[in-house]
């Protein structure tokens, strides 16, 4: 009996990938033991954090970097930052903005359920790119340059970015605008590494501050992430995070490679982030997992995880109206299987095989965020896979679809 089965949970093999509603990726072994040696040990999370900046500098290229609890706590974070700078009386204050400068400029196609995470630091989000005729289903407005830079006013404090496929503008027009205008940039890219390039690319682009996930191609632990950028924006981040009570302003010595407390009147001591802390298992798991992260160690990940995949692709070889393809190679993700399936030779869609496969037992946990199942194919996503697991998802598919 597992530990989830002793509390009434049934664990499930999840090939929909590292979604945070199934727990996200699995982490390696070295991840875990890292998380329980730092269990049974106290350390100032203030000095944790700052030696985290040095790493996190090191690898996204930014001047500095602090560990979230995942990603959209970064995105709260780095608008509070952009909101309050290092103006103490500003971080006390948040959520209320009532007269200080709150505005976050996006473009409306990549607004989302998300935008919550830039809304809780008190922000007002402002959508722009407004399109002169209907557009049809399925089909963006195309936003331009001149879209964002018509909606910059006296209360803009920040442009936010989705850094996915398809966004526009692009981002280089972004940043160019904010440039000229003084405004920081925010990117969100939660879930765009690998490749590994994505943790520096958008710091490199002009990118003020980026979020991305911990919990995800990393696979370091779910409710972990960095907001990596402009060393002042981090430190007013870290200091709306950290918990600073205690020791009078005075006596306070916060690391300074983090916290410039020369730049500050006051000490804040419960700021919005307060309920976003990272402890110090999370910490260390997400540093152990970038050490683990390198452009080796990725490689020889997907090449195991291709294999796995053609052990089930063979399992499957031969079945009438059943098309596969291993894709993920050309942008530098996992490697994803899809099943393209023909409902008339099947007698069967793609709902019916991935009703299947949830419904069995164990489940296994089929995802169609990008509406994949109503063209007819199955997608298998590899990075929570082993040579276990695989046989068990080979084995199903098969019983599935042929059986």
């Amino acid at each position: 009996m597992t530990v989830y089965e002793r509390f009434g949970v049934k664990p499930i093999i999840n090939v929909a990938g590292a979604t945070t509603r199934h727990g996200g990726a699995l982490m390696r072994q070295e991840v875990v033991e890292a998380m329980v040696e730092a269990a049974k040990v106290s350390v100032p999370l203030d000095e944790l954090q700052a030696a985290a900046s040095k790493v996190i500098a090191r690898v996204t290229h930014a001047e500095a970097g602090i560990i979230t609890c995942g990603a959209a706590a970064g995105l709260t974070l780095g608008t509070a930052a952009c909101i309050a700078g290092l103006n103490v009386a500003r971080m006390n204050r948040l959520p209320d903005t009532a007269g200080i400068p709150n505005e976050v400029i996006m473009p409306w196609h990549q607004i989302c359920g998300y935008g919550h995470a830039i809304r809780a630091a008190g922000a007002r989000l402002v959508g722009v790119g407004i399109p002169n005729d209907a557009t049809p289903p399925q089909e963006t407005h195309i936003i331009s340059k001149w879209d964002i830079e018509s909606a910059i006013v006296k209360d803009t404090v920040a442009i936010a970015y989705g850094a996915r496929p398809g966004s526009h503008p692009p981002l280089q027009d972004v940043v160019e605008v904010a440039r000229e205008h003084d405004i920081p940039v925010i990117v969100d890219a939660a879930a765009q590494v690998p490749p590994m390039e994505n943790l520096y690319r958008f710091i490199d682009m002009g990118a003020d501050l980026v979020c991305i996930s911990g919990g995800k191609g990393i696979r370091g632990p779910q409710d972990s992430g960095i907001l990596c950028g402009r060393r002042d924006l981090i430190a007013s981040a870290a200091l709306q995070m950290l918990d600073m009570a205690g020791k009078p302003f005075e006596a306070w010595n916060p690391p300074l490679s983090l916290i410039p407390k020369g730049k500050l009147h006051g000490k804040p001591e419960h700021g919005i982030g307060r309920g976003m802390k990272v402890t110090k298992e999370a910490a260390i798991g997400l540093l152990v997992a970038l050490e683990n992260f390198t452009d080796e160690g990725l490689a020889e990940r997907k090449k195991f995880l291709r294999q796995l995949l053609g052990k089930i692709q063979q399992r499957l070889e031969g079945v009438a109206g059943l098309a596969m393809r291993v894709t993920g190679d050309s942008d530098g993700r996992y490697p994803l299987l899809e099943l393209k399936i023909d409902q008339k030779v099947m007698g069967q869609s793609a709902y019916d095989v991935a009703r299947k496969l949830n419904e069995g037992t164990p489940s296994i946990c089929i995802e169609d965020e990008d509406r994949l199942l109503s063209k007819g194919v199955v997608t298998i996503d590899s990075i929570n896979l082993d040579e276990e697991t695989s046989a068990i998802v080979g084995e199903r598919l098969y019983a599935a679809i042929a059986g």
